[in-house]
């Protein structure tokens, strides 16, 4: 049984199932040596999830490490990166192994099939909070920014929006379904969601500006829009909605509502100029994604909603880790 730090990296972490070339040097060394592909760049993210702020405590450890490994290839995807490395900084009030081998399972199932090594990190004694150091590739010059976006382009999602925030109410509690397959299913659409990474490579070259949502369109565009001195009209009634969702919230304001500010999401919103928006579909056609147009950006600032052409007066926000 492992019993120290050591003994849990070496028991849980330095055995896995990928063993990448441009890894020279990984876990059991004060550094990680690596090797860039020559032109390329080094995209990089990090993320942390803490216990009773991203996931409940008692939360399956394999969902929980999903999770957590999602939301930092989300970020590549965003960018338009190809998934290379990873390092985990794992902080546990004890070393529990039932917990550790639910969390390897779940965590080197999702870097296998994104072919991402881990490298190193650390374990330390704290309160239970995972952080992961994600690094990728990106062709030079082609990394797609929140910056880019111009007057006039259009705002595209993919996927649908909503279903996160309607499994995160029923796993607090929240909410309470007859139908035990629609509650499963919405719980796995919040812990599971899939990083849109194939999608992300094949905008390089046709969205101008990019970003995975987070935080909620509403406050995820906002980047966007802050970033590219603009403002953006979205018509609410475009929004894609599961029917799960529907079937979760019948009342479709409600659901729209849902779908605007609904976090960790993990979808892609991104922006793309008249002249490329007949390459959208076709560019994502291999990737089995689809994507929505919701709107457009305009001079000015901000986010206005429409409906049926008529403003809408809703005062809604995204996810802030610190708001009161």
């Amino acid at each position: 049984m492992a019993k120290n730090e050591f003994d849990l990296i070496a028991h849980y972490f330095e055995r896995q199932a990928v063993d990448r070339r441009d890894v020279n040097l990984a876990i059991g060394d004060d550094c990680a040596l690596l090797t860039v592909p020559e032109g390329c760049q080094l995209a990089v993210s990090t993320d942390s999830l803490v216990a009773g702020t991203h996931f409940l405590a008692d939360a399956d450890p394999a969902l929980v490490a999903h999770k957590a490994l999602a939301a930092n290839l989300s970020d590549l995807a965003a960018m338009g990166a190809t998934p290379a490395w990873v390092s985990l900084a794992l902080t546990m009030p004890e070393p529990d192994e039932t917990w550790l081998k639910g969390f390897c399972q779940g965590f080197f199932a999702l870097a296998e099939y994104y072919n991402v090594q881990l490298i190193g990190g650390d374990t330390t004694k704290g309160p239970l909070s995972i952080t992961l150091t994600v690094q990728g590739f990106v062709p030079q010059g082609q990394a797609l920014t929140r910056s880019g976006a111009s007057n006039g382009d259009w705002v595209y999602v993919t996927g649908n929006l909503g279903d996160s925030a309607a499994g995160l109410a029923l796993i607090l509690g929240e909410r309470h379904l007859s139908s035990e397959a629609l509650t499963q299913t919405l719980t796995l659409r919040h812990y599971q969601a899939q990083p849109r990474v194939l999608a992300g490579q094949a905008l390089r070259g046709i969205a101008s500006a990019a970003l995975d949502i987070s935080d909620g369109v509403m406050s995820d565009l906002g980047h966007i829009l802050s970033r590219s001195g603009l403002g953006a009209v979205l018509d609410v009634d475009k929004l894609p909605l599961s029917d799960e969702l529907l079937a979760f919230e019948p009342d479709e304001i409600k659901a729209r509502q849902m779908a605007l500010t609904s976090g960790e999401e993990y979808e892609l919103c991104f922006t793309v100029p008249e002249a490329n928006r007949g390459a959208v579909e076709t560019a994502l056609a291999h990737t089995g994604v689809k994507a929505c147009c919701i709107g457009q950006l305009h001079a000015g600032s901000g986010i206005a909603l429409q409906s049926n052409g008529q403003p809408l007066d809703w005062q809604l926000h995204g996810y802030d880790h610190f708001a009161e």
